[in-house]
């Protein structure tokens, strides 16, 4: 079974500026949680709540936001908000959680190789709090499943419009198995919509066993050679497919990617507007029949 999970959170957050110069993105809130903790969350409902959180120094609020806060906790009871400290409490013991300092090369395959030393010579899951699904069955467990089926490396998919293709890692498909599994032989990094192999794209959620991990060490090594190259995450699921099986989930849900503005928005919206007090009360808003949104008359 797949006991683990593996968290990166030590990007810059540059499509997010000036936003995200102090905020980190992975702190954005969706309602009233951060995109991270919606994400652990996910985890946990999968039941995975081991969790190792790669970080950088920039993100202490990352480590704030769930660790234990003993006087926060006296002050609301105190004031008879005991609903509201045990809500607390329950974020705060959630997961297990590991906290690592990225140290490596640039590349999004760095932070994978300073948690997998820790993990250890099992396969765990891979997800990038950017990503946010709705779904009835969470996306973790979605892989999970197409993990326990192929015992192979899995990757989420989604389906894509051409012209989306420069933005993502493209599958090379060969072979539709059914139930949205699929059967790949590499990855294309961001093809022009020409050049692109399949209508999925690669997103971020990932089951990484023990052979990615070899690749990524690897690259490593050669990167000392060459300290300008990036150690890509989506370069080792290449490599490795050349000669091993590797798959591809296509995930039954709804996907926001929150790490540019008009997605954050996008799922800021639509978890409003699914929200049971709050969207019948913006839909009046967009209606323009709220009366809080009326101007006061000239005069």
């Amino acid at each position: 079974m797949i006991r683990k999970a593996v968290i990166p959170v030590a990007g810059l957050g540059t499509r997010l500026l000036p936003l995200t110069k102090a905020l980190p993105k992975e702190m954005l809130p969706i309602l009233d949680k951060p995109v991270l903790q919606h994400t652990i969350e996910e985890l946990v409902a999968s039941g995975i709540d081991d969790v190792t959180i790669v970080v950088s120094t920039r993100k202490s609020l990352v480590q704030q936001h769930f660790a234990p806060d003993e006087d926060l906790d006296l002050r609301l009871r105190a004031d008879g908000k005991a609903s509201l400290a045990d809500a607390l409490l329950e974020v705060t013991g959630m997961a297990r959680i590991t906290y690592l300092y990225q140290d490596g090369p640039y590349g999004n395959g760095t932070p994978v190789l300073n948690a997998a030393r820790v993990v250890g010579d099992e396969p765990f899951m891979v997800l990038w709090p950017d990503d946010v699904f709705t779904s009835e069955v969470p996306r973790a467990q979605q892989l999970l499943n197409a993990y326990e089926r192929t015992r192979a490396p899995v990757l989420s998919l989604m389906p894509m419009a051409p012209e989306e293709s420069h933005r993502y890692g493209v599958p090379i498909v060969r072979e539709e198995l059914g139930g949205g599994l699929i059967r790949i032989d590499g990855l294309v990094e961001k093809p022009k919509p020409s050049d692109a192999p399949s209508a999925y794209a690669a997103i971020g959620g990932y089951v990484v066993t023990p052979g990615i991990v070899a690749e990524l060490e690897a690259m490593t090594n050669r990167h000392r050679s060459q300290p300008d190259g990036e150690i890509a995450l989506s370069d080792a699921i290449h490599r490795h497919a050349g000669e091993h099986p590797v798959f591809g989930q296509v995930v039954d849900g709804t996907w926001w990617d929150t790490g540019n503005a008009l997605g954050y928005l996008r799922a800021q919206f639509a978890a409003a507007l699914a929200h049971p007090e709050y969207g019948p009360e913006l839909r009046k808003l967009a209606l323009g029949e709220d009366p809080a949104s009326r101007r006061t008359p000239p005069g």
